[in-house]
């Protein structure tokens, strides 16, 4: 059955960016599903696997003064379809990885190529509601989970099947490959580009204004606060809560559960709302909710906790990216190198103060993320309410 006979053009255009946003969490999810076989076809240690998962991170920093001058000559639209078909090659070259120099630069690639596609799309989808006046960026990051969800049981199967990376990475290039003739036909195509907001430097260089600097933070421990529970809830539960082994990685699930469902909801309440009391709540419930959950200890009390930081961070990031594209591309892909920060610094961080002291301390560090998160909301300046 044909997808694209969608009459109405904003289903169409949602449709295509969709495809957009699961492309990059399918990507990610494949590569990442891998990386056991990827660490024993290229005998590496675990220190080696740490700087190969680090190098996608700094490639996606190192994206940031590549991007805005990438969306002024392309657009987000012809930007967005050349880095899903770049990041769409790089999987079968990173299974063909003769040794770990090439991997290494494999990855970098990577990460340069998801800052510019996690740039161009998110201003696909700003464009996209400020064309309809329609409220849909949280629905287009629940298809990214769900990307990702996707590329975890196509693992699976593909694992049952053969041990072959490469086999594993040329059924998912094909599955990218068809999400991009997806998404083609309906992207938005830019209009004229408006002038940037931020100042221009004497060296060409926008500097950015306060508010985009109030985004940044947010953003920031914003990743913080998301990624944690992925990377520490499953360990706090066996280690700390004294959960059984099969029921510690329930924390992810309640946690990324969570997060899709309110992210189905949650442009209802952007428009009932406005996004800067959504995100303001939002993070004081994640915060709240995890300060319980450490305080109360037990699994029954982790659960509700973790399940009120999805909840609360599912529109965090949505309605930070819909906030920064209004201020021009340039401040859209600040705040989206800044979200990448976040996710590398934070791990590091959470385990030093663990090591330090206990895990309780380390994932109080993350509640503590989360209240800086409603503070930096307070001087952002939000789309409101529409309903």
């Amino acid at each position: 059955m044909c997808v694209f006979p969608v009459r109405d053009p904003f289903r169409r255009s949602r449709l295509a960016i969709a495809a957009l946003f699961c492309t990059l969490g399918f990507q990610y999810a494949t590569w990442a599903a891998r990386i056991p076989a990827i660490k024993a076809d290229l005998g590496l240690t675990a220190a080696e696997v740490g700087v190969l998962l680090m190098a996608a991170g700094i490639g996606a920093v190192a994206s940031f003064p590549l991007v805005p001058a990438l969306m002024r000559r392309l657009g987000s639209a012809r930007l967005s379809l050349l880095s899903a078909l770049c990041l769409t090659v790089l999987l079968p070259a990173l299974a063909l990885a003769p040794d770990y120099p090439v991997a290494l630069l494999v990855m970098v690639a990577d990460g340069v190529f998801v800052g510019c596609l996690n740039v161009a799309m998110n201003a696909q989808g700003t464009a996209l509601e400020t064309r309809y006046a329609r409220n849909t960026m949280a629905r287009l990051h629940a298809t990214f989970s769900a990307g990702s969800l996707l590329a975890a049981l196509l693992a699976s199967g593909m694992n049952a099947a053969t041990s072959s990376v490469t086999a594993h990475f040329g059924v998912a290039a094909v599955v990218l490959v068809l999400l991009a003739a997806v998404a083609r036909p309906g992207l938005l195509q830019d209009e004229a580009p408006a002038p940037e907001k931020p100042s221009r430097s004497r060296s060409g260089w926008s500097l950015p204004t306060r508010v985009t600097l109030w985004m940044c933070g947010a953003m920031a421990f914003g990743t913080v606060t998301e990624g944690a529970m992925n990377d520490w809830s499953a360990l706090y539960l066996r280690e700390v809560a004294r959960s059984t082994a099969e029921l510690a990685p329930m924390g992810i699930a309640v946690f990324s559960g969570m997060m899709v469902l309110a992210r189905l909801f949650a442009d209802g309440w952007r428009s009932r709302w406005g996004d800067g009391r959504v995100v303001l709540l939002g993070s004081a419930l994640a915060a709240a909710g995890l300060a319980f959950a450490l305080l109360s200890g037990g699994v029954v009390a982790a659960l509700a906790g973790f399940a009120c930081v999805g909840l609360g961070c599912a529109a965090v990031t949505p309605c930070v990216y819909v906030a920064a594209a209004k201020q021009g591309s340039e401040a859209l892909a600040l705040v989206a190198a800044m979200g990448t920060t976040g996710l590398l610094a934070g791990p590091p961080v959470i385990g030093f103060v663990a090591s330090s002291s206990s895990l309780v301390w380390g994932l109080a560090l993350v509640a503590a993320a989360a209240v800086v998160v409603s503070l930096c909301s307070t001087r952002i300046q939000w789309t409101p309410a529409s309903g």
